[in-house]
């Protein structure tokens, strides 16, 4: 089977959020599992390939010059490259202050139209598209084969105004929008198959008050919307193997992670008077609930913890945080930007992880956490709660622990309770147990795609 899969973003070549992780390691599984995958992205950063060769590339007037190459880049394996009038930037979607380019709509538009003509050239079993980036596409298929589509975030659905209705070939009434164009609801009609992240949240954006004004044709797919769960690459995130460790540990024997716990405490500049370390290794918007964090350190000395906040993004979020933790340093460590040395650290050296996520269609840091035998403290949504047991409502398979709200109290609240839990020793190894002996590779996810793809072939 042939799977075309185009994306935005991909680990290591382009990563900003969880869509880089969550592709690179479908991508991988899928390939693993004997699938042939055809995987585009756009050229950014005009990077290296070996064994390069150029593809043919044909789109509309106002998408030209638009050229492809395809070749093996390093830590992805085949892939080909698209380059379309302004895509090579700095940073895929964002400036430096942090506002979004202003010429994102045509900068995707070109690239959705490039990988229609590929999908039209390279004649796929199956397409697979994932986000708002690459939804347009199907504006500009006319025939073509079985359509996924991923919704990774509802919340970022590509809106671009009524100049751009008359380029829209294909697809029209989908597309059109109270007079504007938005990609994601078009390819959620168009799109044979829609999959949200985790199966709790295609419930979630089937109601009103988390589908982001989509919920009406959501609700209406039926059984064609399903939840598959992400993953995590293993081979990566595995505290076993991992180099950037201190010291490596394991289900079997837990002891090294004290030595990532000191190397963390070293990073902050703190001695370690035994106050839980909480982490956060995170995107600086206010979907993810920073806010909140920020807020709640107020309180933390009371609690007791200690955050260590690693992360990017909006800066208004970053000079927040940098405010907060010049005026309770003893309570507040922040790192702007992303360092994946600092990650793996905080990850393993940490004894919770707090994501007070207002929403989060699947998540990965939790799962990544637990696999490093870190505690997740979480808000009660999307993915969050279906990788993560209450171990005060459950005792005997709680992994974690849930905030009911998405407010300061309670995550001031759910950071106590995880922190009693944390002071008791024998409490807190069976927690950590539990989260480590669970598998959250995509072994399981990958399959249940293929099943979907077989699914849609037989029909």
């Amino acid at each position: 089977m042939k799977v075309l899969f185009a994306t935005a973003e991909l680990t290591p070549m382009a990563r900003v959020g969880g869509l880089a992780e969550a592709a690179a390691g479908l991508v991988v599984a899928l390939r693993a599992a004997g699938i042939t995958v055809d995987l585009i992205l756009p050229d950014y950063s005009e990077t290296e390939l070996t064994d390069e060769r150029p593809r043919d590339v044909t789109v509309p007037k106002w998408a030209r010059p638009a050229t492809a190459r395809r070749g093996v880049a390093a830590g992805v394996g085949d892939v080909t490259l698209v380059k379309v009038p302004g895509i090579v930037r700095s940073h895929p979607y964002i400036d430096e202050t942090g506002i979004g380019w202003p010429d994102n709509d045509a900068r995707f538009f070109a690239f959705s139209a490039a990988v229609a003509n590929l999908t039209q050239t390279s004649r796929p079993d199956v397409v697979h598209l994932n986000d708002w980036h690459t939804a347009a596409t199907l504006a500009f298929l006319r025939k073509r084969p079985p359509v996924v589509f991923t919704i990774h975030t509802l919340g970022y659905q590509g809106w671009a105004g009524s100049e751009w209705l008359p380029r829209i070939p294909y697809n029209f009434s989908a597309f059109e929008s109270f007079g504007d164009v938005n990609p994601l609801a078009g390819a959620i009609q168009v799109a044979d198959r829609v999959i949200a992240v985790s199966p709790n949240y295609a419930d979630e954006i089937r109601r009103p008050e988390s589908g982001m004004g989509l919920d009406h044709i959501l609700s209406g797919l039926g059984d064609h919307l399903v939840g598959i769960r992400n993953g995590i690459d293993t081979a990566i995130w595995d505290p076993a193997t991992d180099q950037r460790l201190s010291a490596n540990y394991s289900l079997a024997d837990l002891s090294g992670k004290e030595s990532s716990r000191a190397a963390l405490h070293k990073e902050a500049g703190w001695t370690d008077d035994g106050t839980p370390l909480v982490g956060m290794v995170t995107r600086l918007v206010e979907q993810k609930g920073i806010d909140l964090a920020l807020e709640s350190v107020r309180y933390a000395a009371g609690v007791p913890y200690r955050l260590v906040m690693l992360g990017s993004g909006e800066q208004r979020l970053s000079e927040w945080a940098h405010w907060a933790s010049g005026n309770w340093p003893d309570n507040m460590f922040f790192a702007d930007g992303y360092n994946q040395q600092l990650a793996h650290t905080i990850f393993a050296g940490s004894d919770l992880l707090l994501m007070p996520s207002r929403f989060e269609p699947c998540g990965l840091a939790q799962m990544q956490a637990m696999a490093y035998g870190t505690i997740p403290v979480v808000t009660d949504v999307g993915g969050l709660h279906d990788t993560v047991i209450d171990a005060d409502a459950d005792r005997k398979n709680g992994t974690g622990f849930l905030a009911t709200t998405a407010e300061v109290p309670g995550i001031v609240d759910v950071l106590h309770r995880a922190g009693r839990a944390w002071r008791h020793k024998q409490r807190r190894g069976a927690i950590q147990r539990r989260g480590m002996a669970r598998d959250w590779s995509w072994q399981r996810p990958a399959q249940r795609h293929i099943d979907l793809y077989e699914e849609l072939l037989a029909l």
